[in-house]
């Protein structure tokens, strides 16, 4: 391979001029007539037999050319653009310029980085809204542990209530005909937990056990089964047995039960030093929120869309991950919610850009602040990354690259400079709270203003359902985006039970890079 020329040809985009040396593309098309013989026939010959000047006569010449071509590209492309220095950004766009005998000479055209500069990252004024654990919050922390560690008891002298968990056989019907999963024996059912359709928990209350009864309920008209969507429904219920939680008592042996703690004021002590903690990680996080759309507004960039658009592709890459790994895909998610595709690209593409430009800011104050990486913190990463994964090291350091790696910790050194270099105020919730009151005030007088100079008001568009999560932009962009590395180059050429309701899908966490060496497949 050699790279005969890169040049700039329009704003961000480089073209490259490649040539392969004929005795390496020799080589390659010689490997692919070796493959693809065992199932060419030609007259004369035994399939699979005939000699390749044979095969090339009679379907020509380059009939093995493209398949070399394309066998050959992912590596000529990754020497070349190695070679040229340049940091792509997009898929390349290729096109043969000429082959034969002599070689083959293409052309690929990428999308750079573009240039970037930022001024008065130092000393950004930022507010703290540093609140403490309520005791509210503390009572509904040890509730939630305390339900957690409540135990069934067994009620036989009295009538199920809200709360009680019934187990139960029924059998449903519609126009006096049972239908397809609307039958279960000894199900289990928390009376208020609105597992089934509406109004069917709320029959069972007041009933005791062995009572055989009707239960008379509509369908919602968008349940998931359609045949049954809208349709009024009869359910034959027994209930078998029936059971109350008792919660245990708030003591000392509560906290050794459920926590390292002799004593339970020890342990609610402990309880509210960690949701203060977990406030101020809050508050922490909430400032480099600000920190980091305050760099993207100094930040000047003629960014190409070609980043956008992949940064995008790799959040919807990521979603589909994440629903995969709680049982669903993109598919089910679109059938359950009404989405698509391009409406879920949507969704992502602002989160997208604000990931785009945050990532090339902060390289950009690596840059100018000749943050370095020394082997220590490198090795350092590679083990904290392990760690995480639960990987062996050697592992890590095949999937990413020390290069790749040593950016994202310049990344991170950046944005811990920018902190320590803003001016932090801490405020108080209340005045917080009242800063944001008089802003609702402000802006509902302006708004009010607004509507005073326009003859006919404009109608107030619907609200927007929102599916997808909101990362933190500041620690998302410590992981390098698919954007910044080389991508590889293009070829050339459950069963439910009717009566239960279907829960949509949750919405995805927060971004988290993995190592991997390849991006998962997009699903179209």
């Amino acid at each position: 391979m050699s790279l005969k020329e890169a040049k700039i040809v329009d704003k961000n985009l480089y073209e490259l001029k490649i040539e392969i040396d004929p005795g390496v593309f020799a080589e390659a098309v010689d490997k692919i007539y070796k493959k693809r013989a065992k199932n060419i026939t030609v007259p004369g010959f035994r399939r699979g037999k005939a000699p390749r000047s044979i095969v090339e006569k009679m379907y020509g010449k380059g009939v093995f050319y493209e398949d070399a071509i394309n066998d050959l590209l992912p590596g000529v492309y990754a020497d070349a653009l190695k070679e040229s220095g340049i940091a792509a950004v997009s898929q390349p766009d290729f096109s043969i310029d000429s082959v034969d005998e002599t070689g083959v000479a293409l052309t690929a055209k990428v999308y750079v980085k573009p240039e970037v500069s930022i001024d008065g990252y130092k000393g950004i004024e930022v507010t703290k809204t540093v609140e403490e654990a309520t005791d509210s919050e503390v009572q509904s922390e040890i509730e939630r542990v305390r339900d957690r560690n409540a135990r069934m008891i067994d009620v036989t002298d009295r009538a199920a209530e809200n709360g009680d968990t019934v187990n139960i056989d029924f059998e449903g019907f519609v126009d006096d005909k049972a239908f397809e999963g609307g039958k279960a024996e000894g199900h289990e059912l928390i009376l208020g937990s609105g597992q089934f359709i509406p109004g069917f928990e709320d029959q069972i209350i007041g009933k005791n056990i062995g009572d055989a009864f009707d239960v008379n309920v509509t369908f919602p008209a968008e349940y998931h089964a359609e045949d049954l969507a809208g349709k009024a429904a009869v359910f034959k219920v027994k209930l078998n047995a029936l059971k109350r939680k008792e919660l245990p008592e708030l003591d000392d042996d509560f906290a050794k039960d459920v926590s390292d703690f002799d004593t339970f004021a020890a342990y609610e002590a402990d309880v509210r030093a960690n949701i203060t903690s977990r406030k101020e990680k809050a508050a922490d996080d909430a400032v480099e929120e600000q920190l980091i759309d305050a760099l993207i507004e100094k930040l000047e960039a003629d960014i190409p869309e070609a980043m956008f658009v992949t940064e995008t592709e790799n959040f919807v890459r990521d979603y589909d991950t994440r629903l995969r790994m709680q049982g669903l895909d993109l598919a089910k998610y679109f059938q359950y919610t009404g989405m698509d595709l391009d409406g879920l690209r949507a969704q992502m593409r602002p989160q997208a850009e604000k990931q785009v430009k945050t990532r090339l800011a902060l390289e950009k104050i690596a840059q100018l602040e000749n943050i370095a990486v020394t082997e220590e913190e490198l090795e350092a990463e590679y083990a904290r990354l392990a760690e995480a994964y639960n990987m062996e090291s050697d592992k890590i350091k095949e999937s990413i690259e020390a290069d790749a790696l040593s950016e994202d910790i310049k990344v991170k050194k950046a944005v811990d400079l920018v902190k320590e270099a803003a001016v932090i105020k801490a405020e108080a919730p209340e005045k917080a709270s009242a800063k944001e009151k008089a802003a609702a005030t402000t802006s509902e007088g302006n708004a009010k203003e607004d509507s005073k100079e326009d003859e006919t008001p404009a109608k107030k568009a619907p609200a927007k359902k929102t599916t997808t999560a909101k990362a933190s932009t500041a620690k998302a962009a410590t992981t390098k985006t698919a954007a910044d590395k080389s991508a590889a180059p293009k070829k050339t050429t459950t069963t439910k039970k009717a009566g239960t309701t279907t829960t949509a899908a949750k919405k995805p966490a927060a971004k988290k890079a993995a190592p991997k060496k390849e991006d998962a497949d997009q699903a179209e």
